[in-house]
């Protein structure tokens, strides 16, 4: 980051050994892209890695932290879908934006192989490869947004537009409210 935000535990700014002892992959690339981000600790559960969890431990509405999915189309092609917390990937949608006839969310035993994360830590940041991304629209309606750093128990905090730059994503409509 260099400096540009104040660590959100002990509001220093970014002299804090917490702040600057974790670098992944996900946070040297925005280093290289010279974007401005604070990464924020949570502490891990197993049995529940999910959004509405993880932004209650990092101070964020549930609505600006976003978990990164990834997805298999018809034809093949592996895409990043990056929805907000509290929705669910509408794959009808996310196919469309993506000019495929459909697609699939990828099997949970196959995303280290194809990403290079595991879950909980999956980021379409400076994975194996630089595979389509796709954001919910909604991302830009916000100040800031989360995303996972790479690792499960950090998550990067940064503005939307930064985020969409440095994993050349496209937005739309590829979000629901979940289905009772």
């Amino acid at each position: 980051m260099a400096g540009a935000w104040a660590c959100y535990r002990c509001s220093l700014w970014a002299s804090c050994s917490r702040y600057n002892a974790l670098k992944t992959n996900a946070t040297r690339q925005l280093d290289q892209l010279g974007i401005s981000y604070e990464l924020r600790d949570y502490e891990v559960d197993l049995d529940d890695l999910g959004a509405i969890k993880v932004a209650s431990q990092i101070g964020l509405p549930v609505s600006q932290v976003f978990k990164t999915l990834c997805a298999k189309a018809n034809d093949g092609t592996i895409v990043f879908a990056v929805v907000l917390g509290d929705r669910e990937l509408d794959l009808k949608a996310l196919a469309r934006l993506a000019g495929k006839r459909s697609m699939e969310l990828v099997p949970v035993s196959q995303l280290k192989q194809l990403t290079g994360y595991v879950r909980g830590g999956v980021t379409a940041l400076a994975g194996k490869k630089n595979y389509p991304v796709y954001i919910h629209d909604s991302a830009l309606s916000y100040p800031i947004l989360a995303v996972s750093a790479g690792v499960r128990g950090t998550q990067i905090v940064l503005a939307p537009q930064d985020y969409i730059r440095s994993t050349q994503a496209t937005s739309g409509g590829i979000a629901r409210k979940p289905v009772k």
